[in-house]
């Protein structure tokens, strides 16, 4: 939609036949668009979608935006960057400039895209040019927009280097050239490591602190009131959206290639990995010394499916292992979440699928033992679940900070 307001006519392509017919309808699935302005665009005849490969060869700019997955050994898995590039070949023609944005290790762009393109008999940097600029978003976050999040840009090669920038630059407010696609690729995870890392510190820190009886959030809204030197992450139940818990390992299996250890980030892989465990422990002990009951015996409530609050995006999301575990211990496991109505099939939780979400009306959350506040979104009302569900164990101090304090309420 960016690029299409700028004044591109712009194909959108997906393999997926559903969103093709959505999108004709004027409704748009990705939360960020509005429906008017989806119809506004198409109805300037600015924006077309498209699920047939062979239209590719009509663009003159190709931005490959697929997922970049792990593997079950936690290796990366670039199939899908591969079947697309695989495609592309077909329709493959001179001057055309294609652009990774998919997150990926240092090296994709040149060792794996470029070869598969050159298949086509046609030279890179000399027939066509190649680019790479990864995705910043934050979906939820209403501060900031596509047009002016600083876009980082870099081609292989002078002249797709300067394709690049001039194709961006028209759609965003700034770009940022560095001097390599393997140089914006290290962006990218650099960024989602530093989170990743952060957030395992905050983790562990949340573990040492509750030893010692000392409440971490108190600690951190304390702490950053610093202004230098430091700046705030926050506890939670894992790590959940399409970056952080994935990213970081794309890097660590990159490294091994060089023969140098990524101690940090694998440690902190561990440690946020760890949390729902965590989590399952602390509510089995409360219900044991609060409730006498054992957690086996237990209906359990997860409120928020989704992987932070007010969106409607489970991908990698904490609840799902949370579900996971505490259907493995025996428990009675429902969920509530006002943005995911049911849990849709997934790499790792196909098992899960089709569970629905319940209501959150007193009536019904009363008859549960036991609550995880696993997502905090603004929809829930916490005045009627800290007083309608007996134990409530909340992993994001949701509760505290809306100045509800109630017996039942545990923090995790």
């Amino acid at each position: 939609m960016t690029a299409s307001r700028a004044g591109f006519t712009v194909l959108g392509f997906d393999v997926d036949p559903d969103k093709i017919t959505a999108i004709d309808a004027g409704r748009s699935y990705i939360d960020a668009v509005p429906d008017a302005v989806l119809s506004s665009e198409r109805q300037a005849q600015r924006f077309f979608a498209t699920s047939q490969f062979e239209r590719l060869g009509e663009c003159d700019v190709i931005a490959i935006c697929v997922p970049t997955p792990l593997t079950r050994h936690r290796e990366p898995d670039l199939s899908f960057v591969s079947n697309t590039c695989q495609q592309i070949v077909r329709t493959l023609r001179r001057g055309q400039l294609i652009v990774l944005e998919s997150t990926t290790y240092p090296g994709t762009t040149e060792e794996v895209m470029k070869p598969i393109l050159e298949t086509s008999g046609l030279v890179g940097g000399q027939d066509f040019f190649l680019g790479y600029s990864p995705e910043r978003e934050d979906p939820g976050n209403r501060d900031f927009e596509t047009s002016t999040i600083p876009k980082v840009v870099a081609g292989d090669g002078e002249a797709a280097s300067a394709l690049v920038s001039a194709f961006y630059g028209a759609v965003v407010k700034t770009v940022v050239p560095v001097s390599s696609t393997r140089t914006a690729e290290a962006v990218k995870l650099t960024e989602n490591v530093f989170r990743a890392v952060n957030i395992a510190l905050v983790n562990e820190l949340k573990l040492v602190y509750e030893r010692m009886g000392i409440d971490i959030w108190e600690v951190i809204n304390a702490a950053k009131t610093k202004p230098f030197g430091y700046m705030p992450f926050y506890p939670g139940p894992g790590l959940g959206g399409h970056c952080i818990p994935i990213d970081p390992f794309y890097l660590t299996w990159k490294s091994r290639e060089y023969d140098q250890p990524t101690r940090f980030i694998e440690l902190a892989g561990e440690i946020n990995t760890a949390m729902p465990r965590y989590v399952v422990d602390r509510l089995a002990e409360a219900l044991d010394r609060r409730l006498g009951k054992a957690l086996s015996r237990s209906r359990i409530l997860i409120l928020g499916l989704a992987y932070k609050k007010n969106v409607p995006d489970i991908r990698e999301s904490p609840s799902l292992r949370l579900m996971e575990l505490l259907l493995e211990r025996g428990a009675d496991v429902a969920y509530h979440d006002p943005f995911i109505a049911e849990v849709p099939r997934t790499r790792e939780y196909g098992h899960l699928k089709g569970r629905r979400s319940v209501s959150c009306q007193p009536d019904e959350i009363s008859g549960f033992d036991a609550a995880i506040l696993a997502t905090d979104h603004d929809a829930f009302d916490y005045q009627a679940i800290a007083r309608h569900v007996p134990l409530v164990v909340d992993t994001r101090n949701a509760f505290a900070a809306r100045g509800i304090t109630a017996d039942g309420i545990v923090k995790a």
